[in-house]
């Protein structure tokens, strides 16, 4: 094992009827002007909205507001927020929705509470001194990001999306009610629960240090996901299954499954980003649609890891060589994401990339990570190109 670090400062308060307290919460925080930031139409059709404003009135706290976060959050909308907060003399963001809402807000937290342009920090040019205080109430169980260190943003100009992590980003708070999520469509939980599972998946599968009751965790929480997200497709009011997908997604991206190991892959969601910037997809079906072919291409070099995922959490029998016990794992696994109703390739996430658009791709991904990328197997830019061709 390695030596580590865990960091997880925020404050969760779970279960029904939770958002209720956002105003006390808020109020804790000793601040002067909230930011209310939130998508489109889901927070404002379910009324949640107008209860986080109304508990927000009851402890006299001045609020603006600013909607409009899509998937794949837009600079363009980081920087509105940017302006307005300084206008206004905003000193806290409360981040009402998923992981878009949140991503949004802690960019605009660091614009605020920084100078010059905040997509410096996300291409890596220089290092945030500080943030503006972020809290969260989660309305869709995926990024993990009410409780991680990380904010993904995508620069429209060029289609780049680019991710940032740092402590001063991680909320303060975050309100937790398994409520809130099941009006969304199915498509949107399976890719949640994808998304959930990468994260954990990404720390699984290295080469570097692990830790016997890390890897247990990583386990068990995968085992839960599987489980439930199986549960949702056919009951998508079950509360219990809400609950433990909404845990997970928290616990997969908080740091605790990757302790004592070299820090995680993450080629997959490198590889992803690249797809999504340029098409927009879904993140999570971006991700299955990729994983795949990632693990094919890797696992000779992560052997032991895969053959023991195929065996405690994809319930592959010790049959076979080492080899073929790992292959089954992974198909045991695309097997998981068409039953949830997830793409397995490119092509079925609906769209088709020219083989130069597949180049412009791994180029880009491979210039974000000064062309090295992951730990079960370390890619570089031909690497990348071959993945992506192989996921067609």
């Amino acid at each position: 094992m390695y030596n580590f670090e865990y960091f997880t400062p925020t404050k969760v308060v779970f279960g029904r009827g939770t958002e209720s307290k956002v105003g006390q919460l808020v109020a804790e925080q000793n601040c002067k002007k909230v930011l209310i930031h939130y998508g489109k139409g889901s927070v404002i059709r379910s009324g949640l909205l107008d209860r986080v404003k109304k508990s927000l009135d009851e402890y006299q706290v001045d609020y603006i507001e600013l909607g409009g976060a899509v998937p794949n959050p837009r600079l363009s909308l980081v920087y509105e927020g940017i302006e307005l907060c300084r206008k206004e003399g905003v000193d806290f963001v409360l981040a009402v929705g998923g992981g878009s809402a949140i991503d949004s807000g802690k960019a605009i937290g660091y614009g605020v509470a920084n100078e010059g342009d905040v997509w410096d920090f996300y291409c890596k040019k220089r290092q945030a001194k500080g943030c503006l205080p972020i809290g969260v109430v989660l309305t869709l169980s995926a990024t993990g990001s009410e409780m991680s260190n990380s904010s993904v943003i995508t620069r429209e100009e060029d289609w780049n999306k680019r991710g940032y992590n740092c402590d001063y980003g991680r909320p303060k708070f975050a309100i937790m009610n398994p409520e809130l999520t099941m009006t969304l469509p199915d498509y949107q939980t399976a890719c949640g629960c994808t998304d959930i599972m990468m994260h954990t998946m990404e720390r699984y599968f290295t080469n570097g240090g692990n830790m016997e009751i890390t890897d247990s965790i990583a386990e068990a929480l995968l085992r839960t996901v599987l489980a439930n997200a199986k549960i949702l497709m056919k009951e998508p009011d079950n509360y219990d299954a809400r609950a433990e997908v909404m845990w997970a997604g928290s616990l997969a991206h908080n740091g605790l499954t990757g302790c004592g190991n070299d820090g995680g892959d993450f080629a997959s969601h490198a590889l992803e980003h690249e797809i999504g910037g340029m098409f927009d997809v879904a993140h999570g079906a971006g991700l299955a649609a990729i994983w795949g072919s990632w693990a094919r291409y890797v696992y000779q070099d992560c052997l032991p890891r895969f053959k023991r995922y195929a065996l405690n959490v994809m319930g592959v029998k010790e049959e076979g060589t080492d080899e073929e016990i790992a292959l089954k794992g992974i198909e045991a696994m695309e097997d998981f994401y068409r039953e949830i109703r997830m793409p397995v390739t490119i092509r079925e996430l609906g769209i088709e990339p020219t083989d130069d658009q597949l180049k412009e791709m791994a180029h880009k991904c491979a210039a974000a990570c000064n062309n090295k990328k992951g730990s079960a197997k370390i890619l570089k830019e031909e690497d990348m190109l071959a993945i992506y061709r192989m996921a067609l």
